[in-house]
C-alpha cells in the first residue's frame, strides 16, 4: 500500500483540527441558510407581520449582508417572549433589545435613543427636563411600569400623572395600541403632554403633526431614560454575535437610514446629544 506523504497527513490533521475548532465555535441551534428572527406581529413602529416595521427594514438588511433568506417566528411582546423564542429554538435573534440585557447575549449597540416628553407645538417651549415647574399639576400621560415613572414621581409630577395600563388588565392593550392612545390623547388637548419611547414617540408624532419632542437628556440616570439597543441571541452563541457584528458595522450607513425614516430619535455615543439629520454614521 503506497504510503501518503508525510506533509499531506499533517495538512490533512492540521484541516480537520482546524475544522473541529470551527464547529466548536458555532452557535449549536443557529440555522445557517437563514435568518430566523423572532418578532411581534403587531407591534408598530417596531415590528408588524407586513413587514412594515423598521426592526422589519432592518432584518431585510442583515439578511441581504449575510446572502441568506429571511424568516420570521411571530409572538406578541409580554412576559416571556425570550424563553419561547430564543429559548426554544425556533428563532435565532430578536432584532430589537436593550444592550446589556440579561434574558439575552447582545451584539454591538446599532442606536442609542431616549424616553422623550412629547407635547403639542409650543406649549413648552425652552423645555429641557421633568424638573420645569411648568409641568406641574398638567395632566401627562405615562406607561406604567415604564422608567419615566420614578422620575416623574421624584419631580412631583405624580398627582396629575395619568397612567396608562397595557398589559394588567386587557391583554388586547398591548404596548403599541397604547402609546397610540396616548399620542392622540396629547394631539386631541386631553393630555397636556406625555413621556414615551422616543423610537416610538417619534414615528406616532410624525403621523399625527403638530407634536413637539423633547429628548430627556438631562435626567439622572437612575433609572436611566436613554438606551443603547442591540440585537439578542442566545448566551454562548459567540461566533454568531461575531457574524452579526460585522454584517452590522458594514450596514450601518442603510440602517441609519431607516431609523431616520422612521423619525427615530437617534443619539451620539455619549448619549449626550442627537445626532444632527446630516450626521454621518
Amino acid at each position: 500500500m503506497t504510503r501518503a506523504p508525510l506533509t499531506a497527513i499533517v495538512l490533512a490533521a492540521g484541516l480537520a483540527l482546524a475544522a473541529s475548532a470551527h464547529a466548536q465555535n458555532l452557535p449549536d441551534l443557529v440555522t445557517t441558510d437563514v435568518l430566523r428572527v423572532c418578532a411581534d406581529p403587531g407591534n408598530m413602529p417596531f415590528s408588524e407581520r407586513k413587514g412594515d416595521g423598521f426592526e422589519n427594514r432592518i432584518a431585510e438588511i442583515v439578511a441581504d449582508e449575510l446572502k441568506v433568506k429571511l424568516r420570521y417566528y411571530w409572538l406578541t411582546q409580554g412576559p416571556g417572549f425570550v424563553r419561547n423564542t430564543l429559548g426554544t429554538g425556533l428563532c435565532d435573534v430578536i432584532v430589537g433589545s436593550a444592550f446589556g440585557s440579561e434574558l439575552v447575549q447582545s451584539t454591538n449597540p446599532y442606536y442609542r435613543s431616549t424616553y422623550v416628553l412629547v407635547s403639542r407645538h409650543g406649549s413648552f417651549d425652552g423645555l429641557t427636563g421633568l424638573d420645569d415647574p411648568r409641568l406641574k399639576g398638567k395632566p401627562i400621560g405615562v406607561i406604567v411600569g415604564t422608567p419615566p415613572v420614578e422620575r416623574m414621581g421624584a419631580v412631583g409630577l405624580v398627582p396629575t400623572m395619568k397612567p396608562y395600563s397595557p398589559y394588567q388588565f386587557d391583554p388586547a392593550r398591548q404596548y403599541q395600541t397604547v402609546t397610540a392612545e396616548i399620542v392622540a390623547d396629547v394631539t386631541s388637548g386631553k393630555l397636556d403632554a406625555a413621556v414615551l419611547w422616543g423610537p416610538a414617540a417619534g414615528w406616532l408624532a410624525k403621523q399625527a403633526g403638530g407634536l413637539d419632542l423633547v429628548p430627556l437628556l438631562r435626567e439622572p440616570d437612575r433609572p436611566p431614560l436613554a438606551y443603547r439597543i442591540a440585537m439578542g441571541v442566545r448566551h454562548g452563541e459567540n461566533e454568531w454575535k461575531r457574524v452579526l457584528n460585522n454584517a452590522l458595522r458594514k450596514r450601518r450607513a442603510e440602517i441609519e437610514a431607516v431609523l431616520r425614516d422612521y423619525a427615530v430619535p437617534l443619539l451620539d455615543e455619549e448619549e449626550s446629544r442627537l445626532l444632527p439629520a446630516d450626521a454621518k454614521p
